[in-house]
């Protein structure tokens, strides 16, 4: 295992011996490369995150193994050669080739030509010694084979399928497909005219190499195809493949080799091509999902840090038109402590009366902050709050309402408020957006949030575990405060997981509020092992200890109170006095166990204790001229906010119902590589409008510096 990680990721064998060894004590991802950088020779979580998947890798392919190497003792056909040789296969491919010869169905027209027996035929016709095989096959008339041609046919179909079975020949293939395969697409006409059909219009007649396809625009062909509006062909030079092929089979100039050859190109059209060509582009697939999964664990991660407004007191504003416009105000801490509906818009057009009820629920509730989710009557909404004059000074918001329907639909939010509504509970997720993103957003499943490309389209399973990794990296990078999180952002610290997240709910409504990380062992089933993972990613507000609101593991405590002792202070004397901590010389400290990257890493803490990694929330304000595609022109400099980043470029919020595209040639005036290098979500930037395409509902942007 240890051989097969290090030649997938290149890390140092020890770094990787140490890494599965943390892994097998059931340390985490978080833990173990914040608090254990001595052992892994300081790795970070993404070098973690490969030596798990690898490792996992390995162990599927080692479960497969077994599994091949049982079916063939059952079949009593395992030789110690052939047992050598699946044990030594480094990947899956080689080892289905070396499987595939006993993994016969008995419907295939090779085992129907061996039952008429027929295989001493085709072993003559492969050793090309007959010069009239005519002759020979008619030896073969008998029973159900009615005729020469009918012997000559069943001895094929058996040299097919050993062709079919060379291990060289499908690695010849497959060198030809990763290199010279074509992609091309024809449209189905009988579906061409169909509006859902004109979105994939651009792949009605395409051709691309399929090594070079971009992942986003595979991802689009195969959802055109599995809809039923294209049809796609996977294709190489046949003669060329057929030539290669042949060079090696024959060496004669007889009958045999003429029947040889039929042979071949039966094996090729029927077996290899159809096999090879979908593994391809199944291999391209998987390559596109690593591909759309980046780009889409980039851009959670960008979300979920978010810029946090903090403890402030909201009035959040789900808007809508027909049914009006939800209001909940939130104290600093999320509750709920009022909710109620305006009509501001048509068809009620009360506005006087919603201005009013706004202006007194910011003064009866001492609001400092509100929240619009930027959804159906959004700029309409926020342009009635900026025509209120407020008495005191209110930062007014518009929020992504991303996945907002998706939690006030969900078990958490009902049991969280039972006795509310979907539009109530919809209202409070975007105030406590506007509060802390990362705490609001973990409630919801990763992939409804919506910042990706065909998050639908690609493996669940692979997206579901790179999104809850992401998840988890963000939530112990920030540090979660014990005694306000909630279940769900609970459950994603270090060593918690969801019944433990329970628990501390249960333990904290029992108990009250927690007073030390020490308290924290009190938590029903919550042992020495989940404490030692989650103890430094949970911080406690004003403690008697201020380490306990620090991510200074509870390991390391005795270090700092020596190195205050050593200076003739306190630990509270020491935290954040920079001067001290400078004077403190390292190397003192150093053990067997604790090195300079762990010391160092607390130095950083003492200076700036609790530091929240994740900047302020800073108000921004739409073009309010511009409120439906019709308002734009070619030219205009617009604000926009990036709502989406994909490997083909990044989508703006310029405040319509439609995003707007900045392609990634349109980035930069030089050559663009990666798009997250030049912008991240959620930034504030100024657009040029290039193109507007009113009928495909288009926008074509252009990034002004």
């Amino acid at each position: 295992m240890i051989s097969y990680i290090v030649s997938n990721t290149n890390l140092p064998e020890l770094s990787v011996k140490n890494t599965l060894a943390l892994l097998k004590e059931d340390c985490t991802i978080p833990f173990i490369s914040r608090y254990r950088k001595e052992r892994t020779g300081n790795l970070d979580e993404v070098q973690i995150a490969d030596i798990v998947k690898y490792k996992e890798q390995f162990e599927a392919l080692e479960k497969r193994k077994e599994t091949i190497l049982k079916a063939l003792t059952e079949q009593e056909v395992l030789t110690a050669a052939l047992e050598q040789k699946i044990r030594g296969a480094v990947d899956i491919t080689t080892l289905e080739d070396l499987y595939l010869p006993y993994k016969k169905s008995r419907k295939t027209k090779a085992e129907k030509a061996r039952q008429q027996g027929l295989e001493p035929l085709a072993k003559i016709i492969m050793s090309q010694n007959a010069n009239d095989i005519e002759s020979v096959a008619y030896r073969y008339v008998k029973g159900d084979v009615t005729s020469v041609d009918d012997a000559l046919e069943g001895a094929r179909h058996i040299i097919s399928e050993w062709i079919n079975e060379r291990t060289d020949f499908r690695n010849q293939i497959r060198y030809q497909l990763e290199r010279f395969a074509v992609i091309s697409t024809k449209v189905v006409k009988a579906k061409e005219s169909e509006e859902d059909a004109q979105k994939f219009r651009d792949y009605f007649d395409w051709n691309e190499s399929l090594s070079r396809i971009p992942s986003h625009r595979l991802l689009a062909i195969l959802r055109a195809e599995s809809e039923g509006f294209i049809k796609t062909k996977i294709e190489i030079d046949d003669e060329r493949a057929l030539n290669k092929m042949e060079s090696r089979l024959i060496r004669s100039n007889n009958d045999c080799a003429e029947q040889i050859q039929q042979a071949l190109k039966d094996a090729y059209k029927r077996l290899l091509l159809p096999s090879l060509s979908n593994e391809a582009l199944q291999n391209a697939k998987a390559k596109a999902d690593e591909a759309a999964i980046s780009v889409f664990a980039k851009n959670l991660k960008q979300l979920l840090l978010g810029s946090p407004l903090g403890e402030k007191r909201v009035l959040a504003i789900d808007p809508g038109f027909r049914t009006g416009c939800k209001v909940v105000c939130l104290d600093a801490q999320g509750n709920l402590k009022h909710n109620e509906t305006i009509y501001p818009h048509p068809p009620q057009n009360d506005s006087s009366g919603a201005i009013k009820k706004i202006s007194t629920l910011t003064e009866a509730y001492k609001i400092e902050a509100i929240a619009i989710g930027n959804g159906t009557a959004s700029r309409e909404t926020e342009s009635l709050i900026r025509r209120i004059h407020f008495k005191n000074d209110i930062q007014v918001f518009v929020v992504s309402e991303a996945g907002a329907s998706i939690y006030s639909a969900s078990k958490i939010a009902r049991e969280e408020f039972p006795n509310y509504d979907v539009t109530v509970r919809g209202a409070v997720s975007i105030g406590r957006r506007l509060q802390d993103p990362l705490a609001e957003l973990v409630k919801i499943e990763p992939k409804s949030i919506g910042v990706g490309q065909y998050q639908h389209d690609v493996d669940q399973t692979k997206l579901k575990n790179e999104l809850d990794r992401v998840v988890e990296s963000c939530v112990n990078a920030v540090g979660v405060n014990i005694n306000t999180a909630s279940k769900s952002l609970l459950s994603y610290v270090s060593g918690i997981g969801e019944k433990l997240a329970e628990n501390i709910v249960d333990y904290r409504s029992e108990n009250g509020a927690f007073k030390s990380r020490q308290t924290i062992l009190k938590v029903s089933r919550l042992g020495n092992k989940a404490f030692e993972q989650g103890a430094a990613f949970l911080r406690i507000k004003d403690a008697e200890n201020p380490l306990d609101d620090s991510a200074v593991h509870p390991e390391s405590y005795a270090i700092v109170e020596q190195m205050a002792s050593d200076l003739g202070k306190t630990v509270k004397e020491l935290i954040g006095n920079s001067a001290i901590i400078k004077q403190i010389d390292l190397k003192k400290y150093c053990t067997e166990t604790v090195g300079l990257p762990t010391l160092e890493d607390i130095i950083k803490e003492l200076e700036k204790p609790g530091l929240d990694i994740r900047e302020q929330a800073k108000v921004f304000t739409f073009n309010q001229n511009i409120r439906t595609i019709d308002d734009l022109r070619e030219g205009q400099l617009l604000p926009g906010i990036i709502n989406n980043i994909t490997n083909f470029g990044a989508f703006v919020d310029v405040g319509i119902k439609e995003s707007g595209l900045i392609h990634i040639s349109n980035l930069s005036d030089g050559f663009v590589s990666d798009v997250n290098a030049h912008v991240h979500l959620h930034q504030q930037v100024i657009v040029k409008v290039l193109e507007v395409d009113k009928t495909r509902k288009r926008i074509q942007l252009k990034l002004h510096n």
